[in-house]
């Protein structure tokens, strides 16, 4: 089914009749409150997600298909509790004559390209000899470039798409050239490296070929402490290249960048941000995250036509959206 006929998760309204074809992700066989067994499994394409659960299922049903696998679903979308999802008749895995690639990709190479071109450029505009020397060894490494440019930044909150992560760092680095010239006490070379690092480790942290899911080192790490490691093998690495010491204060600093960014204990901070760099970090990458999942809830709600979206629960609030005003 090409994008010309197919309809996107993003505009499945209510009641509607299904046939084509999602990446499936996060499958589990679950017993309902009567102990017979369904399949739930997240049905994606570019547009977003949608739950979908398959009734009276069986093992024979879950071993159809794998994570990460095109899928054919026949079925019907349904709102349930102010959410969209889809009861399914028939999930099966999808012939390679009936995926259009291009319906799951969310940046084109195009846009991937372009945006590593600007976040090399800004990267490169770094005028600190030490920080200088640390980011040309990150940019020099085309492994890990690849990598950092394919990742997303997050499982569902925010950017959860290839290049989801390139894109919310170049984001998070042109806010930095915004900000410091109104707050000449921040070292803007360091609040850069800080927006470049502090989700750098995303890359171990994700599996994403195709369904994005964890890693185990990302399960029993997580990416702030990955990535005091990946900065600590680096720094190690330019060293040992160049022979220059690298100021052990800095890398200091840096570490404590990544290990605070997420500004709060519950929300995985190790320690709370005690530098001006680290409390601008947190903000600004707050900033962006937020904005990023709020208008991805406003793009997904399937109320289109009322100014507001369903009630979240996980936020405490509806959000309204003005664009939908007459």
């Amino acid at each position: 089914m090409s994008s010309d006929t197919r309809r996107f998760v993003s505009q499945l309204s209510h009641n509607e009749s299904v046939s084509q074809v999602f990446l499936a992700s996060d499958k589990q066989l679950r017993p309902n409150r009567n102990g017979n067994l369904y399949l739930q499994v997240d049905l994606s394409d570019r547009s977003g997600a949608v739950n979908a659960r398959m009734w009276n299922a069986t093992d024979s049903d879950y071993r159809t298909f794998d994570n990460g696998d095109y899928v054919h679903v026949e079925g019907a979308t349904q709102l349930f509790q102010g959410n969209m999802q889809l009861i399914a008749n028939r999930i099966r895995k999808a012939r390679p004559d009936e995926v259009e690639e291009s319906d799951f990709v969310t940046l084109q190479t195009a846009d991937v390209d372009k945006m590593r071109g600007r976040l090399t450029e800004i990267l490169q505009g770094i005028k600190s000899p030490p920080l200088s020397r640390l980011v040309n060894a990150f940019l020099g490494d085309e492994q890990f470039m690849e990598k950092f440019c394919r990742a997303p930044a997050g499982m569902k909150n925010h950017h959860a798409y290839q290049g989801g992560l390139l894109e919310h760092v170049l984001s998070l680095s042109e806010l930095v050239l915004l900000v410091v010239p109104r707050y000449p006490q921040l070292d803007q070379d360091k609040l850069l490296m800080g927006a470049f690092l502090h989700d750098a480790a995303k890359v171990e942290e994700l599996t994403y070929e195709r369904d994005i899911a964890y890693s185990d080192a990302g399960q029993l790490l997580g990416h702030m402490t990955l990535g005091i490691t990946m900065l600590d093998e680096r720094v190690r690495k330019v060293v040992s290249q160049d022979g220059q010491p690298f100021p052990e204060r800095l890398l200091l600093e840096l570490k404590h960048l990544i290990i605070s960014h997420h500004g709060e204990y519950a929300y995985g901070s190790s320690k709370l941000p005690m530098t001006l760099e680290a409390i601008a970090l947190h903000q600004l990458d707050n900033l962006d995250a937020k904005l990023a999942s709020f208008t991805q809830l406003m793009n997904d709600c399937p109320n289109t036509d009322s100014n507001w979206t369903q009630y979240y629960t996980q936020l405490g609030r509806k959000l309204y959206k003005p664009e939908n005003r007459d």
